[in-house]
């Protein structure tokens, strides 16, 4: 429902641009908006769920993200849109941190690995279908049914919850709650987003920016400070002194810089640029989710036959050469050299994410497991949501003044992403080449 609930909006963007009456580059607001809360709120998912029980939790979580649902099909500008998927987002920040928690902390390392796959299946089968499901809803009714279509999913998906998921009893020796470290680490993230969002666009003033970067810098260097001191921080950066959980941290954050800008340029290229229907892009997007899902049979056999970091470095490659490939797309390009160009590309980005998502966990105790899913949350967050705000800005440079959004004007975006993915390189290169043997079922005389 999350997933298919993203996607869908990104298909939507031409046509809320045209009901709203706001420029396509500035609905950008409406996906980071939602993110931001994600990224903001994570943190605080880890600490909820064993206070008061992981079921319990999840369904709040559920039950928030459809009223977020319902009020974004209320909406009637964009001011009211973003406020609602504030509110989307106050739910989806527990609901998929919630689920990794239960599903890393029951799965013997052993099996992580098929565990992570069928975990990250949801993640696979939303975007997949959500580009046709909302081409296919803006061609038949109005765009708030691309909101609406989750209440009935999203209350099926609570009655299984309480069908399937077993109840886990509340703790009620964590102590309290880093709410300092908390508020810090809010403004800290909040400030860099904002700051991102808003560079080039005039939606700020220079010196507002400014001093709004100032004051994000400043939350953050007192974060560092007092989360030395807290028993339990809201954010444990001391993980990071892990080889492997740094190198998935860093790199998958420079490559979701890159693609987490193709949802928002991809829509604006096909609809406005070239004119298409929602419905004849929503096919051709689909080519990336169909990549995505091919690719998994494959991921595990290829980590135990390659290791982690050959196909880290092989796949973040490829993945960089893919998302800057649709920059070259024009009116004369075939949809069939479209549609392929997006699939290899969606195979290579799964293979990428599918290691560097399980070698995060490779050397991390099991005793820091929810505190190193819960980083790994938010990093993923951030670094969608300024990955949108780089690709609104370089499109934005593109565009001019007042310029139209022709196809010729893709090309830097794109371009400037796919170089900004392969700054990952040299991160999983400088990976140890046994990195993860135990995990990936490499054995060290093989490697």
């Amino acid at each position: 429902m999350e997933f298919i609930d993203s996607t869908a909006l990104s298909t939507a963007l031409p046509t809320l641009s045209r009901a709203f009456a706001v420029d396509p580059i500035h609905l950008k607001l409406a996906l980071t908006s939602y993110i931001l809360t994600l990224a903001v709120f994570t943190p605080a998912s880890g600490w909820a769920a064993e206070r008061f029980g992981a079921r319990r939790v999840f369904l709040s979580a559920m039950s928030v993200f459809l009223l977020g649902s319902a009020l974004c099909g209320l909406s009637r500008d964009l001011e009211g849109l973003v406020a609602s998927r504030i509110v989307q987002g106050l739910g989806g920040a527990m609901m998929t941190p919630v689920a990794r928690l239960i599903v890393v902390g029951a799965t013997p390392k052993d099996k992580l690995l098929t565990a992570m796959g069928w975990f990250t299946m949801p993640a696979l089968v939303g975007p997949l279908i959500g580009p046709p499901i909302a081409g296919l809803v803006l061609s038949i009714a109005d765009w708030p049914w691309i909101f609406y279509i989750n209440l009935p999913v999203g209350l099926l998906g609570m009655v299984a919850v309480m069908r399937f998921v077993p109840k886990s009893e509340p703790r009620k020796d964590l102590g309290r709650f880093d709410t300092p470290g908390f508020i810090l680490s809010a403004l800290a993230i909040s400030g860099l987003v904002v700051v991102a969002e808003t560079a080039g666009v005039g939606l700020l003033p220079p010196w507002a920016q400014v001093g709004l970067l100032a004051l994000s810098l400043a939350c953050g260097v007192v974060y560092l400070r007092i989360a030395k001191r807290a028993g339990r921080p809201i954010l444990d950066l001391t993980l990071l002194r892990y080889p492997t959980y740094r190198a998935s941290l860093l790199g998958g954050t420079l490559v979701r810089l890159g693609i987490g800008a193709s949802p928002f340029l991809m829509p604006l290229l096909l609809q406005v640029a070239l004119g298409w229907s929602p419905l004849k892009a929503s096919f051709v997007t689909l080519a990336t989710g169909v990549g995505v899902l091919v690719a998994r049979p494959f991921a595990a056999a290829g980590l135990k036959r390659f290791g982690f970091r050959t196909s880290l470095t092989v796949f973040v490659s490829l993945t960089a050469l893919f998302t800057a490939a649709p920059g070259f797309f024009g009116p004369a390009t075939p949809m069939a050299l479209m549609i392929a160009v997006l699939t290899l590309g969606g195979f290579c980005r799964s293979n990428q994410f599918i290691a560097a998502n399980t070698i995060a966990y490779a050397d991390v105790p099991e005793t820091s497991t929810a505190a190193a899913s819960t980083l790994a949350a938010v990093t993923q967050q951030v670094g969608l949501a300024l990955g949108v705000s780089l690709g609104g800005l370089m499109l934005n440079i593109a565009r001019g003044t007042g310029g139209a959004l022709t196809p010729d004007r893709f090309t830097f975006p794109f371009v400037a992403i796919g170089l900004v993915t392969l700054l990952a390189l040299p991160v999983y290169l400088s990976l140890d080449k046994d990195a993860g043997a135990a995990i990936s079922g490499r054995s060290r005389a093989a490697a």
